[in-house]
């Protein structure tokens, strides 16, 4: 998968750096996973497969000012957001203490002034409202609910990255929107 041209032909607006950023998050993902396994993403393609897949929400999205990406991992979805979306704090919550330490690495290393890495279980991060929250298998709809009760209102979206099982997952009371690619299945909540 090429995925500028992917991108482009989806017509998915990003900044300018965010090629240049994913560049940089790429080569150093390549290094610290051969030490620390960071990612099942081991080669080029795959790992273009995620980016593409964490990035696509933006094309579909409402504009929101914070996002808490729920086990972040290696940075998938919260820090490929936080590169589409500079003008967005994302709080990445990554539980690992390696994954943690490459996320920061990466802040660091790219001056991102729009991430926060939380070295915490999101259950044990303090309360605070955020506009969005997003989590890529990490685990199901019901228990994601519970785990980000203290970090949204009424008014927060919440967007959870999942399989075709997400039909099973969503209770038909709940306002809601599918929206689905070839291989994933974006399941956003809080949508009227």
């Amino acid at each position: 998968m090429d995925l500028k041209s992917a991108l482009l032909e989806d017509k998915i607006l990003l900044p300018e750096n965010f090629f240049y950023n994913i560049q940089k998050y790429k080569e150093h993902l390549f290094k610290w996973n051969k030490i620390h396994n960071l990612t099942g993403a081991k080669d080029e393609k795959t790992l273009n497969e995620f980016i593409y897949d964490s990035v696509f929400p933006v094309s579909f999205l409402p504009k929101v000012k914070s996002i808490l990406d729920i086990g972040t991992g290696a940075g998938f979805p919260g820090m490929i957001l936080a590169f589409a979306l500079p003008d967005t704090q994302v709080t990445l919550a990554e539980p690992l203490a390696k994954r943690a330490s490459f996320l920061q690495f990466i802040k660091a290393d790219l001056g991102l002034e729009n991430v926060t890495v939380v070295k915490k279980r999101v259950e044990e991060m303090p309360t605070q409202i955020f506009e969005l929250i997003t989590s890529r298998a990490v685990t199901d709809t019901k228990m994601l609910l519970q785990l980000s009760e203290n970090f949204r209102d009424e008014n927060s979206k919440l967007l959870f990255y999942k399989g075709e099982r997400v039909f099973d997952e969503v209770d038909e009371s709940m306002p809601h929107k599918i929206v689905q690619t070839k291989k994933r299945h974006y399941l956003l909540l809080g949508e009227e």
